[in-house]
This record gives C-alpha cells, sequence and structure tokens, in this order.
C-alpha cells in the first residue's frame, strides 16, 4: 500500500506543469470561441492528442502507472482550469475507457481502450451510455434492453440514452443494458457498440447552459446487432452473476456503478480547477481595482470573501486526492469518500464562482470576463454523475449502515 502523502513526487509535478502549460497556452485563449460556438473543439483535440495529452497511452499512465491514484485528479484540476468545457472535450472519452476498464476483460481493454482515441491525425473519441430520461440517478430502472440472439452468437440493443457526452458522435459507445430488469441493477451488463454499427444514431443534440465545448445527445439503439464477443466480461462471468442475482446472493460488481465510483474524484478535480481559476481571477481584480482611492482588497469584506474562497478550494481538493488515493491503493469507501469529494467540491464551484462574479459586480456578469462562463459551468457539477442530492444520499447510507429513502 502506498502512503498517503500532501507532498507531489517529482513525476506528478512534471506531469502537473506540463499539462497547466498546455491549459494556459492552449485551453484557455480557446475557451470563450468554443463556448460560443458551442461545438466540439476538435483543433484543440488534436492539439491534446499531438502533444500526448490525448492517447490511451497517457490516460493508461495517469490511471495504471500512478500508484498514488492522484495523476488524473492533477490533470483534469489543471485542464478545467483552463476551461470546463474544453477539458471536458478532451477527457470525455475517458468516461468510455472507465466503463471498460471496470467490467471489460484484460483482452477487451487491450482490444477497445487505444480505440477510443485513434490518433492525432485520426481522432477518435469514446461515450459512456448510462442515464435515460426515466433513469438519471435512479439507473436501477434503465429501459434499454439487451437481448441475446443464441443462434448469430450477437446482443440486439434497444432503447434511447440521453444526457451523453461525446453520444452519438463517438466512435466506440459503451452502453449500459438490462438483461433481466426484474433484477434492477444487477441484471444490467456493459456492452462495445463498436464504430459504425447500423442502428445506432444521434438523436437530440442538447443546448447547454454551461461546459459547451463538450458535446451532450441522445443515443438512439435501433435493434443494434453486436457479436456476443462485445459483451463486456464475457458472456459466462454474466451468467454466473445473473443466477446468483436471481438466488437473492449479492453481486460485487453493478455496470454503472463501477465506473461512476472511479470517476467521482475526478470529476470532484474539474471542480477543483474551476475554482481555482475564480478564486485566482477575482484576487487578481481585487488587487487592481481601486474605488475610493484604494484598492479594493483592501477592505474587509472583499478581504475575507476571498479567504473563505480559498479556504473552500483547498479543502475540496484535500477531498479529492484523499478519495482518489483511496480509490488508486485499493482503499475501500467507508463513508462514501468518492461522493463526499465530488458533492463538495461541486458546491464550492458553484459558491466560488458565485463569489467571484459578485467581487468583480457588474464586470462579472458579462461575457468578456470569464467569471461569467465559469459559474455557467460549475453548475452541472451539482448534476451530473449523480446529483448533490444522490451524493447525500450515498454518504449518509455508508456512515449510518440504515437504507435511507
Amino acid at each position: 500500500m502506498t502512503d498517503f502523502s500532501l507532498s507531489l513526487n517529482e513525476d506528478q509535478l512534471q506531469i502537473q506543469k506540463w499539462v497547466h502549460d498546455f491549459a494556459e497556452k492552449v485551453v484557455r485563449p480557446a475557451a470563450h470561441e468554443w463556448d460560443e460556438r458551442e461545438e466540439t473543439p476538435w483543433p484543440i483535440i488534436q492539439e491534446a492528442a499531438k502533444a500526448g495529452i490525448y492517447s490511451f497511452e497517457f490516460v493508461a499512465q495517469a490511471f495504471v502507472g500512478d500508484p498514488t491514484g492522484l495523476m488524473m485528479c492533477l490533470v483534469n484540476e489543471e485542464m478545467s482550469w483552463g476551461d470546463a468545457g474544453i477539458a471536458l472535450a478532451i477527457f470525455g472519452s475517458t468516461l468510455g475507457v472507465a466503463g471498460i476498464f471496470g467490467s471489460g476483460t484484460p483482452e477487451q481493454v487491450a482490444e477497445w481502450a487505444p480505440q477510443c482515441f485513434g490518433t492525432p491525425d485520426d481522432i477518435k473519441l469514446a461515450a459512456f451510455c448510462v442515464s435515460e430520461a426515466d433513469a438519471g440517478s435512479d439507473v436501477s430502472s434503465l429501459r434499454t434492453r439487451a437481448v441475446y440472439d443464441e443462434a448469430k452468437d450477437e446482443w440486439v440493443l434497444n432503447g434511447t440514452k440521453t444526457w451523453i457526452t461525446n453520444g452519438g458522435i463517438a466512435d466506440i459507445h459503451v452502453v449500459v443494458a438490462s438483461i433481466e430488469p426484474s433484477l434492477g441493477s444487477r441484471g444490467q451488463a456493459s456492452f462495445i457498440v463498436p464504430p459504425k454499427t447500423k442502428g445506432l444514431s444521434l438523436g437530440q443534440k442538447f443546448k447547454k447552459m454551461g461546459i459547451r465545448a463538450s458535446h451532450t445527445g441522445e443515443v438512439v439503439l435501433d435493434d443494434v446487432r453486436i457479436p456476443g464477443h462485445c459483451l463486456l466480461g464475457g458472456k459466462e462471468k454474466l451468467d454466473a452473476r445473473i443466477a446468483r442475482a436471481r438466488e437473492g446472493k449479492s453481486s460485487s460488481v453493478q455496470a454503472a456503478m463501477s465506473t461512476f465510483e472511479a470517476s467521482r474524484p475526478i470529476v470532484g478535480a474539474q471542480a477543483v480547477g474551476i475554482s481555482r481559476a475564480a478564486h485566482e481571477y477575482a484576487l487578481d481584480y481585487a488587487k487592481e481595482r481601486k474605488q475610493f482611492g484604494r484598492a479594493i482588497i483592501e477592505n474587509q469584506a472583499i478581504a475575507f470573501k476571498l479567504a473563505d474562497m480559498k479556504m473552500h478550494t483547498d479543502a475540496a481538493r484535500l477531498l479529492v486526492h484523499r478519495a482518489a488515493w483511496m480509490a488508486g491503493t485499493g482503499q475501500k469507501f467507508t463513508s462514501g469518500e468518492g461522493s463526499m469529494s465530488k458533492l463538495y467540491a461541486g458546491e464550492t464551484a458553484v459558491w466560488v464562482t458565485e463569489q467571484a462574479i459578485q467581487i468583480l459586480g457588474g464586470y462579472g456578469y458579462v461575457r468578456e470576463n470569464p467569471v461569467e462562463r465559469w459559474h455557467r459551468d460549475s453548475k452541472i457539477y451539482t448534476i451530473f454523475e449523480g446529483t448533490s442530492e444522490i451524493q447525500r444520499l450515498i454518504i449518509s447510507r455508508a456512515m449510518s449502515g440504515v437504507h435511507i429513502n
């Protein structure tokens, strides 16, 4: 087991600086344009690929090669400091990769994970498809069905997924579907839908309040036929798990939850990046802006507000790093630590960006200054990958052992 330390090692510091430089020189200058366009920033993703940031090798190194579990959090904080929408466009594919790692065999990981990125000259995207119109936080109620055609050794998928990052435009879609609806989440499995599979299409593309450089859409599955080997984990393992569920025995793996547990601290790190950006911008403004003959930071009302913004941002980072370290080193979450980190970081980002707007006054409310965009971007962190209410439910159940409704 790796000891927990608040000091970053040399490799982590070097990668953190490398990603920060990319965020500062490439991402942040392009943020306003792509927020206004509300389009996937393909040129920025390609730049990230050329730099080596958007690649399977880099993600694998950050996920697997870092024994502390902190690397992906460091990378996501820096990139979201540049811009959360572009950061999600760059790292949205990692959700699909996490789904493959979470449920797939080593052979499936080796086959499909690299295809989620492609090459700098041929960019590919991945999507992780769980949420549905009537089953957002309640993943046990998924209506998307997967039926096995034994004669052809194929799975047939039907349903509609919604609010999916890269949904419908991705090359690799990882789809969570129900095998036996009566078993709830225990009767679900994850499937790879390969590129250009017939029957998969983009439904509605959503126009969003924030993170507008990141594509979010519906994924329509109409008699989508995929080979049997595209069932992540394999049919033998699935049959055994279904059999245990029918007997009322517990299952250690749930198709969607295993991915969310791994990703929540990373999502929290993105929110920390937004908070940090807003605090730094407001601090610089407060030191330069003069009223009544002195800088506004000399007023306690402003100085104390900035102090609280810094305190909450740093506290959020500590919760994120603790959860990431626990997940990376195999520590069991006993009090919903992953949910705790995402909950606190997300709500902190909303609050800190609001305070930044207040400090800037009218300047903070207009699009010429980035705090307006950061505030819009921050709100999603209290909603996606489990709302704040769901996170509180997970934490309260974990710490009490009581099934709270």
